[in-house]
């Protein structure tokens, strides 16, 4: 069963959750196959400084120890073919996590994401247009940005607007991760693509380390 995401994310990201009831009542215009609702001023100005709000991406850790186990876990399940430099797959991966965690997401779900979404390819578009890493649609640009489409193949940018665009849906459906998958893919009330999700999330899950094993 899909758990339900509790928002934990900075203050400017909770006003979405406040204001998410006032989403209009409007016809749905589809882009692609993800739909774009039209929504509050209040809710799209508040999208619009989440996605804006950059600083330094450092993420949370509990220990020393935590972070050099979760960033050896996480690195060693990327795909083979996915091969940077060790300080390219830890920029990726502490960008994830920070971007998850400040959106208020589970940093393993977010990588399950990816991974159904683009299989970490960076340059991936859809057939539907949606691009880079987390398969962002162009009209997210439009909507919240500066309506520069090319910055989606950028790394932070992509991840920023897929972790604030799902920490959106989430809100909309109270937590209800299944339909806010949906929405994310344009699929709501289909099973497939949730459950894919799902599986992937389950495989990048941190399997943190017992005392005796660190201790060996």
């Amino acid at each position: 069963m899909m758990r339900r995401l509790r928002p934990i994310a900075a203050s400017c990201l909770l006003v979405i959750g406040l204001a998410a009831a006032a989403l209009g009542a409007a016809g749905v215009a589809r882009a692609g196959e993800q739909a774009y609702e039209p929504m509050a001023a209040s809710v799209r100005s508040a999208l619009a400084a989440a996605v804006a709000e950059y600083d330094d991406p450092e993420p949370h850790f509990a220990s020393v120890s935590e972070k050099v186990d979760w960033l050896d876990q996480m690195s060693a399940k990327l795909p083979r073919r996915w091969k940077p430099s060790y300080q390219q797959r830890v920029d990726f991966l502490k960008t994830v996590r920070y971007e998850a965690q400040r959106a208020g997401l589970d940093p393993e779900l977010m990588l399950g994401l990816i991974e159904v979404e683009s299989n970490f390819r960076k340059y991936a578009v859809s057939s539907a247009g949606a691009r880079g890493y987390m398969q962002v649609m162009p009209f997210w640009v439009d909507v919240l940005g500066d309506g520069n489409r090319a910055e989606l193949f950028q790394m932070r940018t992509n991840l920023r607007y897929g972790a604030v665009i799902l920490r959106h849906y989430l809100d909309t459906e109270n937590g209800n991760l299944f339909r806010a998958l949906g929405r994310y893919n344009g699929s709501l009330g289909k099973a497939q693509y949730p459950q894919l999700v799902q599986r992937a999330w389950e495989r990048w899950k941190y399997r943190r380390k017992s005392v005796a094993t660190a201790a060996r």
